[in-house]
């Protein structure tokens, strides 16, 4: 029986393979015939999606990896609101509010609310957090 999964990704892409492990684990359970319904990063893990990171050309990108995912399975990729303007992240609405010249995040991934992490926790089957 399909299971409906929400992940949390706490750790920043840059500090170990919390990130990328994560990303993994999305992809088998998607692979396995579950649902994932949303996958929310706080603190830290917000940074895997700025869109200006560059990752070195022998490691894997988290990223990209995440930009994938949710492009090819309709994944909402969520950044914690206060903890990407934290870490300035911005999209346009948030860039032109706080008069900044340019967006910072990834668009495959969109900023929000705590109030979206407590609603994938109370639909889900099961929540998983990285780091």
């Amino acid at each position: 029986m399909p299971l409906t999964y929400a992940l949390l990704v706490l750790a920043s892409p840059t500090s170990g393979h919390s990130s990328l492990t994560a990303a993994r684990f999305a992809r088998a359970l998607l692979a396995r015939g579950h649902r994932l319904q949303r996958v929310f990063f706080l603190d830290n893990g917000t940074l895997t999606g700025l869109a200006t990171a560059v990752t070195p050309q022998d490691e894997q990108s988290p990223l990209q990896q995440w930009a994938q995912l949710a492009e090819e399975h309709q994944t909402e990729l969520i950044l914690c609101v206060s903890s990407a303007l934290k870490r300035g992240l911005l999209d346009s609405t948030e860039a032109t509010r706080h008069e900044r010249p340019a967006a910072t995040v990834h668009p495959a991934f969109e900023l929000g609310g705590l109030g979206l992490l407590v609603e994938a926790a109370q639909t889900a089957d099961r929540l998983v957090t990285f780091g």
